[in-house]
């Protein structure tokens, strides 16, 4: 991975620092209302180019939401994950927001090979980003997990925040083995409620935002997540903000509140599980 070796030296002791141990527990921002009807929000990387729009609305709706991050092309700069955008994302994490990995070279499954047992698994996979984008190769369990694990590292190295160990595979594409996979190196997988298929990347001249906002505000439910992108290529009408910030207030009206991927139910005892494995090893919080 071309990306990895030049970050990733040197980062897993930040990594394992980054946690931000606090009794055995990821500390987090305390909520000064109790929030009874949460919704998780999540945005995957894509081009950043209604990425400022998003921070500003979320900053302004105070609402905290978690990333998935991927070193992806973007508009401005060298990708998602590189030195133009590092201070978006410490802004970010300055504001209490949660980060997790989507692999660094945003790699599609596309289909499980014979291999045996889970570490001996072989996967048909297709990055669409990095030196190999567009080719499909051969991947092990290990060579699967490296890759979830430099964006994780990634972002703790630019922010100095650790990532939850929650993965998103692009395009929600997995199978049980590959889960398996991930589990063995620590990352459980995290989807999206039906519900909450935003659609940002879906074509605009079929899928217009005021259809996208409309399904949103009638069919989310409390304990949904909620998945949209950082920007779409092929989308020409953007989605944020122009959904994005009536969908926020639409939500919050109706009585909805929102939270990060660190107080999701089925999620918060993998963390504690995976941060008390670290203090184990001697892991200590980021000063």
């Amino acid at each position: 991975m071309r990306h990895a070796s030049k970050w990733v030296k040197g980062a897993l002791g930040v990594f394992a620092a980054g946690f931000g141990l606090v009794g055995g527990v990821i500390a987090q921002p305390k909520d000064t209302v109790p929030c009874t009807q949460p919704l998780y929000l999540t945005f995957d990387t894509g081009h950043m180019g209604v990425a400022d729009e998003i921070a500003r609305v979320l900053k302004q709706q105070q609402v905290k939401a978690t990333f998935f991050a991927a070193h992806e092309p973007t508009k401005v700069g060298e990708g998602s994950l590189g030195e133009h955008w590092a201070p978006w994302w410490r802004e970010r994490a300055a504001e209490g927001h949660a980060f997790a990995s989507h692999t660094l070279d945003h790699v599609y499954w596309q289909r499980d090979l014979p291999g045996g047992a889970t570490e001996a698994a072989l996967f048909q996979m297709r990055p669409s980003a990095g030196a190999q984008a567009g080719k499909s190769s051969v991947w092990t369990a290990q060579q699967y997990c490296q890759q979830i694990r430099a964006a994780s590292l990634r972002l703790t190295q630019i922010t100095g925040q650790a990532t939850l160990p929650l993965y998103r595979a692009p395009g929600g594409r997995t199978s049980k083995a590959l889960l398996q996979a991930a589990e063995q190196c620590g990352y459980r997988h995290v989807g999206w409620a039906p519900a909450g298929f935003l659609g940002d990347e879906l074509p605009s001249d079929r899928y217009p935002n005021t259809q996208l906002l409309n399904q949103a505000l009638r069919q989310l439910r409390s304990g949904d997540i909620l998945m949209a992108h950082l920007g779409i290529w092929s989308r020409q009408d953007p989605w944020a903000p122009a959904v994005l910030e009536p969908l926020l207030v639409g939500l919050k009206a109706r009585g909805f509140c929102f939270k990060t991927l660190r107080d999701h139910p089925d999620y918060q005892g993998w963390i504690q599980a995976q941060s008390a494995g670290l203090n184990a090893i001697g892991a200590s919080p980021v000063r």
